[in-house]
């Protein structure tokens, strides 16, 4: 008889085919990478409050977008972590259940598409103040490796408002 940590893992190594595998979020993932993901996003909202364009907005955005929808296959920033920053310099690995990140990420979508909003309406002091609002998050996860989304998606799921299944690993 499996165990509850047993059945996760099962579950989580079945592979995906079709149009679900192109959307699937990778489950659990190197906190490291998430980090570094982190990092480079500070440095693309860095620039984006530095030189308030709605264009930079947008790509910020399609990054969490991209993030979202796949991890790090679709996002070059994603690429460049797990491919690049990781194995070539930090050479660590400390493993995470994905769910929550993939959660943080969604909470950068709504930020970042924020902040394209209020730039294309004009309220660029607006978007700026959104996106500082975002670089804090990533720059708690980065420099401390403490995921802002991470933390909320762990209140959400012992409210209740999350079901266990999204994520049995963060419900133990």
């Amino acid at each position: 008889m499996f165990t509850k940590v047993e059945t996760t893992i099962a579950v989580e190594a079945t592979p995906l085919s079709g149009p679900r595998a192109w959307f699937a979020f990778p489950n659990p993932v190197n906190d490291y990478a998430a980090r570094s993901t982190a990092g480079l996003v500070i440095a693309l909202a860095v620039a984006a409050i530095a030189v308030d364009q709605w264009w930079l907005y947008a790509v910020l955005a399609v990054g969490f977008v991209l993030r979202v929808a796949g991890g790090p296959r679709y996002s070059p920033f994603g690429r460049l972590a797990v491919h690049v920053i990781v194995p070539k310099v930090v050479k660590k690995e400390k493993i995470v259940p994905g769910p929550p990140k993939r959660f943080a990420q969604a909470v950068g979508v709504a930020f970042s598409v924020t902040a394209l909003i209020l730039s294309l309406v004009g309220l660029g002091l607006a978007a700026q103040i959104v996106v500082g609002v975002l670089i804090v998050a990533a720059f708690l996860e980065c420099a401390f490796g403490f995921c802002l989304g991470c933390y909320v998606f762990g209140h959400l799921q012992r409210a209740g408002v999350i079901p266990d299944s999204v994520c049995e690993a963060c419900a133990r």
